[in-house]
């Protein structure tokens, strides 16, 4: 960008051409004072404190508008500066509190500190008794209005940052305040309870409940939830975490964070609850044991049943080298191919279609690129609840121009900024995909120079869709005909188009079908390859797609070798000294049929909890019951720990060191923010450590030697070193040499593949449909405020507070049909069981129902079908028949 030159003070600066004053002063270390202005907020202009004097200019123009000129001479300061500055301060102070000893931001508060700054000390006016509000609502902050100096950076941030527009601002004069719409309270408006406001507040008219000491030291990490990535900046008080920023320097959330970062990333790193001590099962009770005690006792079972009688569950939220130690002890030490994660459970499929289509199974462009398309097809993913950092970056871009489709049959936050929203039956998207694509046909939108160039098995394809009319799609999905036809033209009218999916496409029994439709229709009209397109699954753990990069997965070593692949093997056989099984082996769902049968005798889980996360759980409960020797990894007795024979006392991410590969496929540093819990060691030592005391040595100095390893056995991550993240180095593999910048975006020139390939797909129905007993669909999914089977979050007082058990959405003609109002107690059944819990009416679709699996209370997993995908092998949450009935 170009440069201009200006003069503040005398010196002379140079700043980039459209950057403000106030940027080009602060980059020279001349010091403007500010109240409004906030870095990552819009230029405002409200507070008047960095006012400035410009030669050629009449008045003080604030410095934070405006923008620099060629040979611009400013002034900042100045006896005529400085007294507006202070009137504008004195104003303030007139109708503003003046208990500042007693006022939450005290010390911390940028109007006390700008007073003492510039000497005022009294107002020396009128002093003005403000009736403002105070809300109390919400359980995690406290709105005080009296406190507010009206610099709107709640409101701007809550709009510009977040996009959810909760507040504005409302009445006019001296009683204007930030608030929700109609002046209701903050706990019953849009909120979403990121903490945003609270942060930019610059005095305590927005302050937290429980606000906690000052930090003694802070260490940069990376958050343990859903798969985006962000950093945390942890802070830590006389051992303990006691509070977490956003990271600045993290390119994904650049500093923001969602409810759950904010208040759920540390809340269970020092509970009460968490294992501190291996447990034993003796007589029939779970006891207290050594570390000798227990592992002597899993050395001494596991060695009696290596091979195929043996399996083990690696661990999405676990870093990469911990999963790596986890499939080399599968394979090297137990002789068995039998190692999976739940990976299985969410985007199998994802890595089975994608990989099929294009070669590769993953994400094809980075979260920042998204936002350079012009169209942007979002289907099977609440991306503002599930991944809301990447919502928030989702809702700037459309704030800023980029068109929104979206196909989801929920009214979920995303639909009101939807050009088009299509509300498809659940299970019917190979359907509504091969629709879009006949009209794009017919239409002549297709690429079809880029399809000629680049991709193969086009022809059966286009045959295949001639018979998927709009008004044919219409019948089996329920979208009119017209919004079929609108969204077709409008997402082959975006250069580019992105589409973004995540478990509503994934998890099916068609689920591989879904994601090969879904490339079909990037390819058609040439989407791939280029920035702001692709096809982009938002993985559902911090670390899942990790956990399959390093070969967690029954299948593949790391980096996808196949371990049928007799080359692939040798390499691995040579490089672990050992020999390995031959043949691929169980997925989680047949590793649990086979323990119900005897066949899987012994059984080691690492970080997972199946009891709440998998389908028809009273069969898993079976299985798990069957199993002769169950050893379970884990921060606290999950449901699943409890049925274990032992229990071993892992760590959280906040006592170790690691890897962390985000959705994008960029791998991130997780840093160790305080020391293991006293009785708690690391997965991977523990996992060594067993493999030491069966006669096969495993040992490393620390996670960098791990990952040192898996870099030279996994051309994906060749280039991929700490010394490389620690220097900020932002990697996204494949990264194949130690020289090699990453690649942000694949399939740039050519498909992994070669060419991309095209799939013909019939669409399939759902493999359970509503009946007369079981007349209504249920779908589940994760809410905002929780994540997965609640092991972290539920353990956590905040979003304990906010969403303190389980619900089922109803639509409100069939809550009016059934007689159920909205927070009454309601049945709800399937052919596998029947759960009671609370009615919340609104939302979804007539006739279908939606629960949150995070509540084992309620376990929406009792209902859920495990039939699965016959190639991903991955379960139909989706989809399945239930009744609903008020509660007796």
């Amino acid at each position: 960008m170009a440069k201009v030159t200006l003069t503040i003070d005398g010196k002379t600066v140079q700043a980039e051409e459209g950057s403000t004053v106030l940027e080009a002063a602060s980059a020279a270390d001349i010091d403007i004072p500010t109240l409004c202005y906030a870095k990552d907020l819009e230029p405002y202009g409200g507070c008047r404190m960095c006012i400035v004097k410009v030669e050629g200019i009449r008045g003080m123009p604030p410095s934070c508008t405006t923008r620099v000129a060629e040979g611009m001479k400013v002034t900042t300061e100045d006896d005529e500066i400085l007294q507006a500055r202070r009137m504008v301060l004195r104003l303030l102070m007139a109708d503003h509190p003046s208990d500042c000893l007693s006022c939450p931001a005290n010390l911390e508060c940028e109007l006390q500190a700008l007073t003492k700054k510039l000497g005022v000390r009294e107002h020396g006016l009128i002093h003005l008794d403000r009736q403002a509000t105070l809300d109390e609502s919400h359980p995690v902050f406290i709105r005080d209005m009296k406190r507010c100096i009206l610099c709107a950076k709640c409101v701007r941030t809550c709009n510009e940052v977040v996009g959810a527009g909760a507040i504005g601002l409302i009445n006019r004069g001296h009683r204007a305040e930030p608030a929700p719409f109609l002046g209701t309270g903050i706990k019953f408006s849009n909120c979403e309870s990121c903490g945003e406001c609270v942060e930019h507040c610059p005095t305590g008219a927005l302050y937290y409940r429980e606000p906690g000491p000052e930090p003694d030291y802070e260490v940069s990490t990376i958050c343990p939830y859903c798969g985006t990535g962000c950093g945390l900046v942890l802070g830590v008080n006389k051992g303990k975490v006691i509070r977490a920023k956003g990271d600045p320097d993290n390119p994904i959330n650049q500093g923001h964070l969602c409810v759950k970062g904010r208040f759920g990333s540390y809340e269970f790193v020092n509970h009460p609850d968490r294992l501190k001590t291996p447990l034993v099962r003796k007589d029939g009770e779970l006891v207290e044991a050594s570390w000798d005690e227990a592992l002597d006792l899993v050395v001494q079972r596991f060695k009696e049943s290596k091979g195929d009688k043996f399996a083990a569950l690696a661990s999405a939220k676990e870093p990469n080298e911990d999963n790596y130690i986890m499939q080399k002890f599968a394979r090297a030490v137990m002789k068995t191919n039998s190692v999976d994660h739940c990976a299985r459970l969410c985007h199998a499929s994802t890595v089975a279609g994608l990989a099929a289509s294009f070669g590769s199974g993953a994400m094809t462009n980075s979260i920042e690129d998204m936002e350079q398309a012009e169209v942007v097809l979002v289907t099977g993913s609440n991306t503002t609840e599930n991944h809301p950092i990447i919502g928030n970056r989702l809702r700037h871009a459309i704030d800023k121009g980029t068109k929104l489709i979206l196909f989801d049959p929920r009214d979920i936050p995303l639909a009101g900024k939807a050009v088009i929203w299509c509300r498809q039956r659940p299970g019917t998207d190979v359907a509504w995909i091969n629709g879009l694509m006949h009209v794009i046909i017919e239409e002549g939108l297709a690429d079809l120079d880029y399809v000629r160039e680049r991709c193969e098995g086009f022809e059966a394809v286009e045959e295949l869709v001639k018979s998927y009319t709009p008004e044919r799609v219409s019948k089996i999905t329920g979208v009119p005909a017209q919004d079929l036809v609108e969204a077709a033209k409008l997402y082959a009218s975006g250069k580019p188009a992105t589409i973004i999916y995540s478990m509503g496409i994934t998890q099916h029994t068609t689920g591989t079908d879904n994601v090969k439709s879904l490339a079909n229709l990037a390819m058609l009209c040439g989407n791939m390859g280029k920035p702001g397109g692709g096809v982009n699954p938002l993985r559902g753990q911090n670390n899942v797609q990790g956990a399959c990069d390093v070969g967690g997965l029954p299948n593949v070593y790391s980096g996808y070798q196949k371990v049928t692949d007799p080359a692939a093997r040798k390499k691995f056989e040579e490089a672990w000294h050992t020999d390995l099984p031959a043949e691929a082996g169980l997925t989680i769902t047949e590793i649990l049929e086979a323990a119900e049968k005897g066949e899987v005798k012994a059984l080691y889980i690492m970080g997972e909890n199946p009891m709440l996360s998998d389908p028809d759980v009273t069969h898993v409960e079976k299985a798990l019951k069957a199993t002769e020797f169950l050893v379970v990894q884990d921060i606290f007795l999950t449901e699943t720990a409890r049925l274990a024979d032992v229990v071993l006392p892992a760590v959280t991410f906040a006592e170790r060191d690691g890897t962390f590969t985000n959705t994008e496929r960029r791998v991130q540093r997780l840093h160790q923010v305080i020391p293991p819990l006293s009785g708690c060691r690391k997965d991977w030592e523990i996992i060594c450590d067993i493999a030491t005391r069966m006669g096969y040595p495993m040992s490393y100095e620390s996670e960098s030697e791990i990952q040192d390893e898996i870099a030279e056995l996994t051309p994906s991550y060749g280039g991929i070193t700490y010394d490389r993240l620690d220097r900020g180095d932002q990697l996204a593999w494949p990264c194949p040499t130690k020289d090699h910048p990453g690649t942000p975006i694949l399939h740039t020139k050519k498909f992994t593949r070669g060419k991309g390939k095209f799939f013909a797909i019939e669409y399939i129905s759902a493999d359970e449909l509503p009946d007369k007993d079981f007349p209504m669909v249920l779908t589940t999914g994760r809410i905002l405020e929780h994540f997965h089977t609640g092991t972290m979050t539920r353990k956590s007082k905040s979003l304990h507070a906010l969403v303190p058990g389980p619900y089922v959405e109803i639509h409100p003609a069939d809550a009016r049909h059934y007689k159920i109002r909205d927070g009454e107690k309601v049945r709800v059944s399937s052919r596998r069981g029947s759960i009671e819990l609370i009615a919340k009416v609104g939302r979804v679709d007539r006739g279908l129902i939606f629960i949150p699996f995070h509540f084992f209370e309620a376990a929406a997993n009792v209902l859920t079908n495990p039939a699965v995908d016959p190639v991903a092998k991955i379960p139909e949450y989706k989809v399945c028949a239930a009744r609903l009935e008020k509660s007796a």
